[in-house]
């Protein structure tokens, strides 16, 4: 098992607020701080060949939104399909080794497509960006706030942000609009064995699935209470979600979650509605 908790910074961060990779796995627990996008995809495809060389399994979990609000991705691509926002967003963000992107520009090109000032709003830097507001516009019409993702996360104990905003605290929409296009180069290049989770069926030996740790926030207060001044947040997320699925997947129950499949384009959160399941294997 293995959860990503992503960043969109725009310069190589290690700590707080950085990428992180939890694992799970018979040799036990660890993570890896990751300081830039390039080296935790590589880092990614890595894992993903050395899984498929030893002929095992693997459920790689990703802290960032795999889906938009329905309707968008018709407006975007021309059809529903929520991997086609996917490939679009791969052709489009520029992402560099240093770190330095080029998101806010692209999500000011998405907005110029929409009546009004949005979707997207909340221009984190300190120039000003043509067609990205940053305080929030209203919504064009016929897109919402929040997925139907979302408001299931909330049923389930989390808060997770608009996937429209891309700065301001808990603000979500930039780690999507970075990862995404990696996840399509790792789909892409291992087309037979990874499926995405709930687009496709979790029958092949590497599934991708969007989490959200933070639906276990007592557990991560309680763990970093435990380790006392020096826990990193990210870090204990990353790892306490990992145990967790490992754990039941070792009790046979994980199959639950992911047969619990429902593939609209704004996608879903794997856990939501299971959150006693995945607190009780950490109880265990």
């Amino acid at each position: 098992m293995a959860v990503l908790d992503w960043s969109a910074a725009g310069r190589p961060v290690v700590g707080s607020n950085a990428i992180w990779l939890g694992i799970a796995g018979p040799d036990g627990v660890s993570a890896q701080n990751l300081p830039t996008r390039h080296q935790a995809e590589a880092r990614l495809r890595a894992l993903v060949t050395e899984t498929l060389a030893a002929g095992e399994r693997l459920l790689l979990g990703a802290d960032f939104a795999f889906g938009y609000p329905p309707g968008f991705a018709r407006a975007l691509t021309g059809t529903s399909a929520a991997l086609a926002v996917w490939h679009w967003l791969e052709q489009h963000i520029e992402d560099h080794p240093d770190n330095s992107h080029n998101l806010r520009h692209v999500a000011a090109a998405i907005n110029a497509r929409f009546a009004g000032g949005g979707p997207f709003w909340g221009n984190g830097a300190r120039a000003e960006v043509p067609g990205l507001p940053r305080r929030r516009p209203p919504l064009p019409p016929g897109l919402t706030a929040h997925r139907p993702a979302d408001i299931a996360a909330r049923s389930s104990g989390g808060t997770p942000k608009s996937v429209w905003q891309l700065a301001g605290a808990g603000a979500v929409g930039a780690q999507s609009l970075t990862g995404l296009p990696v996840l399509e180069r790792l789909r892409r290049a291992f087309p037979k064995t990874l499926a995405v989770w709930p687009f496709q069926p979790a029958d092949t030996s590497v599934v991708v699935a969007e989490v959200y740790p933070s639906m276990l926030s007592a557990e991560v207060r309680a763990a970093e209470a435990a380790e006392g001044a020096g826990a990193c947040r990210d870090r204990v997320q990353v790892t306490l979600l990992a145990s967790a699925l490992l754990r039941l997947s070792q009790a046979g129950t994980l199959g639950e979650m992911l047969h619990d499949r429902r593939a609209g384009e704004d996608g879903q959160i794997l856990g939501a509605g299971h959150v006693a399941t995945l607190r009780a294997a950490l109880a265990d």
